[in-house]
């Protein structure tokens, strides 16, 4: 078998949802997390916003068509500029907005997301084109950057590995919030780009470091979700643990991956990976079973 089956369904999925949704019917929603900071909520990932004196921050700009949107949603907050925009990662539900926003203000990401934004990238099976010249960040960093605006020193930190290789969590230290990107989700089994560097292990890592880094008290906007706290991300941390270790004793007893789907060998998380969740359980599996076998394409290894 090429190609994972749930790459192909999923591909489906992503294409219907950026190319068929009406996104004139989307609203974007407006939350005052803490300090300087809000999330915008519309389609795609959250937003995060820090708002004072010196202008606009956004961490994240979600689908092209939801740009004029998300503009008018920060000019419900302040009429200030904005003078910087953060991209968390390379994927179009994150930056697709960066063009339009580019005009106001430079966009800053891991030099690995400009890259791949640059090049174009495949994902899900799906052949992604490089971005347009106005699209790519053109401030990049390598381990880490920081914005010292609004009284915040906004800083973004390189997590590799994990959701993707290009991996960005923002700190807002002064208001005690912090932006986790897709590294961190709540709608059940995050996607872990395997084929963009991700890894399960680089996930863990990286929510580890964050909860080891921020105070217990701090507000946390996640890639995909409502405003959380360090303490959701606790059972998070343990599902991915606990979901790795037993699909890695599968493959050390030379089990396939059909097997351990037969075996139900992720019984108990039903919840996160039943019927229409974006990572269905036996998808979950797979991808645990490719990057632990050290199969970074969809390709399943055949024996052992």
């Amino acid at each position: 078998m090429r190609k994972a089956v749930w790459a192909v369904v999923l591909l489906v999925s992503v294409a219907a949802a950026a190319q068929e949704r009406d996104f004139s019917k989307v609203q974007i929603k407006v939350t005052k997390v803490a300090g300087t900071v809000y999330m915008l909520e519309g389609a795609g990932g959250n937003i995060g916003v820090s708002v004072g004196e010196d202008g606009i921050v956004v961490v994240d700009d979600q689908f092209a068509p939801l740009a004029e949107k998300i503009q008018a949603a920060l000019k419900g907050i302040t009429d200030k500029p904005v003078r910087f925009v953060i991209n968390t990662h390379w994927h179009f539900d994150h930056t697709g907005g960066n063009a339009y926003f580019q005009k106001q203000g430079p966009i800053i990401a891991q030099e690995n997301v400009r890259e791949r934004m640059a090049k174009g990238a495949s994902m899900l099976g799906m052949d992604i084109k490089p971005a347009a010249k106005d699209a790519l960040p053109i401030i990049t960093f390598n381990d880490r950057a920081t914005v010292h605006l609004n009284g915040e020193d906004i800083r973004a930190l390189h997590f590799p590995h994990g959701h993707t290789d290009g991996d960005a969590v923002i700190f807002f230290p002064q208001s005690n919030v912090v932006h986790m990107g897709d590294d961190f989700v709540t709608y059940g089994f995050p996607f872990i780009d395997l084929e963009s560097g991700g890894g399960v292990r680089g996930m863990i890592a990286a929510v580890e470091k964050v909860m080891a880094t921020v105070p217990a008290d701090a507000k946390v906007i996640p890639g995909h979700g409502p405003l959380s706290t360090i303490a959701d991300m606790k059972p998070f941390i343990a599902m991915l643990k606990d979901t790795m270790a037993r699909v890695e004793k599968g493959i050390q007893q030379g089990k396939t991956v059909e097997q351990l789907k037969q075996e139900n060998v992720l019984k108990g998380y039903e919840s996160l990976g039943g019927p229409g969740k974006f990572v269905t359980t036996d998808k979950f599996i797979e991808t645990l079973y490719n990057d632990l076998k050290g199969n970074k394409t969809g390709d399943f290894v055949k024996h052992n």
